[in-house]
Parts: structure tokens; sequence; C-alpha cells
């Protein structure tokens, strides 16, 4: 789900192509960050300084250290660069000449942290109230600067910190946009994007601005829940052990080698029991994943998954699933091999889930039969898919992602993860389940895999119709233009059987990939041979 709207618009003042404003609005993963600088026009160097700090800001806040706070990692920032470009104008013109103003804020869950340096002012909407959240470093009734970055070798960055609530709006805008504007026409024009309240400034002075106008808009539609729960004063136990009750379920048995995963039992029901692994008390980026894991698992609520919640008054860090009793689908072929109907139902399960999930820009990541389980009801099969700390965003770039014999060749060569990649995953594991053997045979973790022609379903389970195949072939092509490159295609042929066309190996032999074809010549060639040698005898 989008928590944020973001826009950034900047136009230069009279008719100068070149504005001194730089701008910048980034959504990372856990966090927003907006900047406007507003290069001083009497600097040599004002449009390269304003937006080095804009750059440095984003690229600093990206990259900052997970142990650090907010409030650190601003004042750490500002300092630095403002200390950078102060040596610099000394260095190379005896004077400050790389100077701007800076007007930052970060958005990380339900916190709202900002900073001004300068007098490109904050402001936050809130229920049609409009408050200034900046302070104006300038001489009193003056536009006259007492503090900029580069100005001086010391700088005393206004910081303040609030709350902010669902639907506020942000807007970090330079003097140039706020001189021409009232409060109320922010106000109301904060209802649209940063281009139309820049725009309607520049129409309320016939288009003549007398200063550059930029303007960030962020708008709040919903709150990141991760850094709630993030922000939350949870233990995480060391150890576990069979018998022991934590708020009222009582552990019964492991389900994971790392006894991180248990069969508890509460009020004459079955649940799991999911809790960090023991390093992310010292690992900050572990416990993130976790944080993740548990948000995805509670959050994500249709059928294909098994139910998740993380209950509210907790006394260490985990959350709780549904039990469902049945195997993992690895398990389960060990005595047979899926019967075919089974098996389509197994693929229109995979594909409908995973579109599900693309409505969140999120991908499984880790598709293979240990991550389904198979269980009966009414006396069929059905299957739930499980981890959920496999779950990543689409297009993501990242080897941790997934199970070496079940990636897509270019998923080796560092390209992102995306519904082809994972059309791949749901093809090998289609083809296992079908034949208990992996098409391109067991990649181990670490290898540069070299893919050969995989054998045909059809010779180690002859009843699969031809259709079927087809399908599950085109899924998992080596060449990916030659794949399904969206769920929707594979989905509709799995839906459309007699629209399946013919799946032959581009590399094979032209008898096998268009047989018709070649008996056609072959007959035409024939018949005319026998018609060249009867006119011979008879001549």
């Amino acid at each position: 789900m989008q928590n944020y709207k973001i826009s950034a618009f900047g136009l230069a003042k009279k008719d100068e192509l070149v504005s001194q404003d730089s701008f910048g609005v980034r959504v990372f993963e856990d966090l927003v960050i907006g900047v406007v600088c507003d290069g001083v026009g009497s600097a040599k160097e004002a449009k390269n300084a304003s937006k080095r700090v804009v750059d440095y800001m984003i690229s600093s806040f990206k990259q900052a250290p997970k142990s650090w706070d907010i409030q650190k990692s601003i004042k750490i920032f500002i300092n630095n660069i403002n200390s950078i470009l102060y040596k610099e104008g000394i260095k190379e013109y005896n004077s400050p000449e790389f100077v701007t103003t800076l007007s930052l804020v970060i958005i990380q869950g339900n916190r709202l942290y900002g900073a001004n340096v300068g007098d490109s002012p904050i402001y936050l909407l809130r229920e049609d109230n409009l408050s200034k959240l900046s302070f104006d470093h300038t001489l009193e009734k003056s536009h006259i600067l007492t503090q900029a970055i580069g100005l001086d070798k010391e700088i005393e960055p206004y910081i303040f910190e609030n709350f902010i609530k669902e639907k506020d709006t942000i807007l970090l805008c330079s003097d140039g946009l706020s001189e021409v504007l009232e409060e109320k026409e922010i106000k109301n024009r904060l209802k649209y994007d940063a281009s139309s309240i820049v725009k309607y400034a520049c129409n309320k002075v016939k288009d003549y601005l007398l200063d550059d106008a930029s303007a960030v808009v962020i708008k709040i539609e919903s709150i990141d829940k991760k850094n709630i729960l993030k922000k939350l004063d949870l233990k995480i136990p060391k150890s576990l052990k069979k018998e022991q009750i934590i708020d009222g379920y009582k552990l019964i048995k492991p389900l994971s080698k790392n006894k991180r995963t248990w069969l508890v039992y509460k009020k004459d029901r079955y649940y799991v029991m999911k809790f960090p692994p023991i390093e992310a008390i010292f690992d900050q980026e572990l416990l993130d994943l976790f944080i993740k894991e548990a948000w995805n698992a509670s959050r994500l609520k249709a059928g294909f998954f098994p139910k998740a919640v993380i209950p509210k008054n907790r006394s260490f860090r985990y959350y709780i699933m549904e039990y469902i009793e049945g195997k993992n689908l690895k398990e389960a072929i060990k005595k047979r091999a899926l019967k075919i109907e089974e098996a389509i139902s197994l693929a229109k399960f995979l594909i409908k889930s995973s579109k599900y999930l693309l409505k969140y820009n999120l991908v499984h990541g880790d598709i293979k039969p240990e991550n389904i389980i198979v269980y009966e009801k009414r006396g069929k099969k059905e299957f739930k898919l499980v981890d959920f700390g496999s779950i990543v965003e689409i297009f993501s770039i990242t080897n941790k992602a997934g199970t070496p014999s079940y990636l897509a060749p270019e998923r080796f060569k560092n390209e992102s993860i995306n519904e082809s990649t994972e059309i791949f995953a749901i093809g090998v594991t289609l083809y296992e389940v079908l034949t208990k053997k992996y098409p391109y045979g067991e990649i181990e973790p670490f290898s540069n895999p070299i893919f050969k022609k995989a054998k045909r379903i059809k010779e180690l389970n002859q009843v699969i119709p031809e259709w079927f195949e087809a399908v599950i072939l085109r899924a998992i092509e080596i060449d990916k233009t030659k794949r399904y490159q969206h769920y929707s295609q594979m989905d509709y042929e799995l839906n459309n059987s007699s629209n399946v066309k013919p799946y032959f190996d581009p590399n094979a032999p032209l008898i096998e990939r268009e047989p018709l074809k070649v008996y056609k010549s072959a007959f035409i060639i024939s018949f005319l041979l026998n018609i060249l040698l009867i006119f011979l005898l008879l001549k």
C-alpha cells in the first residue's frame, strides 16, 4: 500500500532559465526525506551549493548507519556538509561562496523530524490548520540571513520533532514562494501537488517571479506501521524450551532447526509462534527484516497464506500464525508425484497468490515445494504459501532472495526479481512436483550454473497433457524473452487450454519444432520426384 504521495517542482525567477534553488524528495524502504535548498544569490557558487546539499542529504540518509537515530543523523550530516562547503569557499575564493539555505524533513513511522538553516520555510497542514514548523534565521524585520549552510565555520540548525497523522500534508519551499503567497493561499493549494502551488504563485505575479520559487509536498496517506512496531520496547528471548509459557501460549515443540519457530497451544487450539533469530538482539538489520516479515504476515489477509496476527500485549517480540495440519509439498511428493489435476490446481493457486502480492508491489521471492503446505479439505488437496520472511519488493536486486535451483538464469547475473523470474520459480516447482526432478539439475549455493536444455516432462510423466507441458516449459524457458513476462499471460493459458500453442525448443531440429511443415515439404518433394520419375520412364 502506498503510504505517501510526493511531488516537487520549481520555477526560476523573472525570465532566467536556471534557478538557484535545488530540491528533492525520496521514499526509501523505511523513511521519507524531503529537502529544499535556496542558493544565496550573492554567493558565487549558490547553485552549486544548493544542489550539492540536496544530493548530500539524500545520499547520506539512504546510507546512514542503522544504529544512528534520526536526530543524530540530522546533526552530523548538516554539520558535515556545512564544514565541507565553508572550507571550499575559503580555499577557492578566500571567502564563503558556497552558500545556501536548507530545509529538511524526515518521516519515519509516525514521527516527523525536521531541521532548517536560513529562511526557507516548512509548513504542516492538519485538518485545515496550517502551522509553520521552521524558524527563520534572519535579522528582525529584514531578509538578511544570520545563518546559512557554508556561511560560517560553525552553525546551529533549528531542529524539531513531532508526531504525524494520516492525511497530514507537509510543504517545504523557498522564500520565493512564501513571499508571494499568503498562508490561506498556501493552505488552499496544498490540496494539490507541488506543481500546482508553484504555478499558482507564478500566475499571481503574472509570470514574473522576483525570486526563484520551489516546493516539495509530502502527503501522508497512511502511517508506516513497521516503524511503529520497531519502536516498541520488546525483548528477544535468547532461549526457548518445551512446556514454557509465553503470554498464555504453551510451547509444544520446535518447528525449525534453529528453534525460533514453535508449535504452541492456547485455549484448546494450536498455533505457530515465530520469534526473531537470536542474532537480531545485536544486529539491527536482522531485527528490521523480522519486523518487516511480521508486518507482511499480519497484513496479507487473503486465503493464500496462513492467517497471522501481531498480538498487541506481548512480553517478547514474536508473531502468531494459524497452524495448518498438513505437509510441505517437498515431503508430500516423496511418496508420489502430484496428479495432473492437482498440479494444474497448484499452478492456478501460485499464479493467483502471486497476482495478489503484486497489488502490494511484492513478490514471494522463494517459491518452491518446501514453502507450500498441502492439506486435505473436503477430500480435495488445498495449498498455502508460507515463509513470509522471503517476501520482498518487486524489482529488488538481491542474491539473498530465493533458492538456487529455482532461480531464473538472469538472477545469477544480479538482475532484479520480477514477475518473469517468479514465473520461472513457479515453473520449476510444477516440473518438480510432476517428475520429482529439477529441470536443470540441483544447483548449489554460490555456484555459477550453466543452463542446458531441460528434459521434456513427457519423458518423465507420460500422462501430462501437451498443453500443460507447454505452459510449464514456457515458464522455465532459459531465454527470458521467450518466457511469460507477466502472471496474467500464464494465468490466461492455464484457464484456456485450447488456446495454448505447442512449445518447441528454439534450438531443436526443425522436424521436432515444426513436424507438420517438414512432413508436408517431404510429401511435396516426394510427389514431384515421382512425377519426374514417371515422366522419364514414359519418355
